[in-house]
């Protein structure tokens, strides 16, 4: 269990991330290929993966440096996925490199003394080795990240989407309150689900806020830095539904699904999602019943348009990218 500890300081400074976190979207998606659970999540995800690390020569990299250093494990070092590199990976490798040689010593220290380091791990602290290293991140993340970044982001906007209902309805520990079930708000204190195999700790945030960040690729409990000094950072999973999540939305969707949306009610349910709308406001809005405002928000979702998060006993439906691109485009011949 870890307990984060709240001053009403730090409740005013908590906040949602906007964007995925590339770096920690790469360890969290390394901890996929070490595992199954949650696999048929990321079925799709887990194929293209295995081909394009092949197809681009990074199989020796994978097994003899990424997993050896991101292991599925209590410990995997801090400096691998800093604070600022939230919706910008270049910023992300640029810490990396900026990385003091005595802090990367001493995380592998902590690596190898937990479940242990590679050999060559401690050549880390020399900047051309990490050179070498933030090389090799960039063309794992372009070749297996990448291409789901567009999905990511969708789920992401949802899940801020229903967030900021809680925080509308009970300021932001109404939006505490709501991260799902391996996070309970007991104030002043967010207990967190902890993998098993850490001992039990607390993280008093002593004014400087948290930053939570939905995580595409985090499968199971939330996780933060090892470090308390480092910025208050707590990545969490977005909870993915049975089915193909991580199918990329509307790429071979046949010309008549969406045809179908220029109906009067499939229009006015995804211009609803361009601000959030559960179904039952889906419903109201477009005068039908509330299983036709269910089918009508099927169709979109299988159009590649929206994207459906529950949020408490309801579901809230958003736009994708490509939703908001129609929308945008249909505005502009208004």
């Amino acid at each position: 269990m870890l307990r984060i500890h709240f001053s009403d300081t730090d409740l005013a400074r908590t906040r949602i991330a906007a964007a995925p976190d590339p770096l920690w979207e790469v360890a969290a998606s390394l901890h996929r290929l070490q595992s199954r659970r949650g696999r048929w999540a990321y079925a799709g995800w887990y194929r293209m993966a295995r081909q394009q690390t092949r197809e681009r020569g990074l199989g020796r990299v994978l097994r003899s440096v990424f997993l050896p250093l991101y292991p599925r494990a209590a410990y995997f070092p801090d400096f691998l996925t800093p604070a600022d590199a939230v919706g910008d990976l270049d910023a992300g490798l640029e810490s990396i490199l900026a990385t003091p040689p005595r802090r990367v010593l001493k995380e592998v220290t902590i690596l190898d003394r937990t479940v242990g380091a590679p050999a060559w791990a401690g050549q880390l602290a020399r900047l051309e080795a990490r050179k070498e290293f933030v090389g090799m991140l960039r063309a794992y993340h372009d070749a297996v990240i990448a291409p789901y970044e567009e999905q990511a982001q969708a789920r992401i906007e949802a899940e801020r989407a229903a967030r900021a209902r809680g925080l509308l309805d009970g300021g932001v520990e109404g939006m505490l309150s709501g991260l799902g079930p391996m996070l309970r708000w007991r104030p002043p204190v967010l207990e967190v689900v902890y993998p098993k195999q850490v001992e039990d700790r607390d993280l008093y945030l002593n004014g400087r806020g948290l930053t939570l960040v939905p995580s595409y690729f985090n499968w199971g409990e939330p996780v933060t830095f090892a470090d308390p000094d480092m910025p208050p950072v707590l990545w969490y999973s977005l909870l993915h539904e049975p089915g193909p999540p991580d199918a990329p939305h509307g790429v071979d969707a046949p010309e008549k699904s969406l045809i179908t949306l220029l109906g009067r009610a499939r229009a006015v349910a995804l211009r609803a999602a361009s601000t959030g709308a559960t179904t039952g406001e889906i419903a109201r809005a477009a005068g039908v019943s509330a299983s036709s405002a269910s089918r009508h928000a099927t169709v979109l979702r299988a159009a590649g348009l929206i994207t459906t998060t529950r949020n408490g006993p309801s579901v809230l439906h958003t736009l994708t990218p490509a939703g908001a691109s129609l929308l945008r485009a249909v505005s502009r011949m208004e």
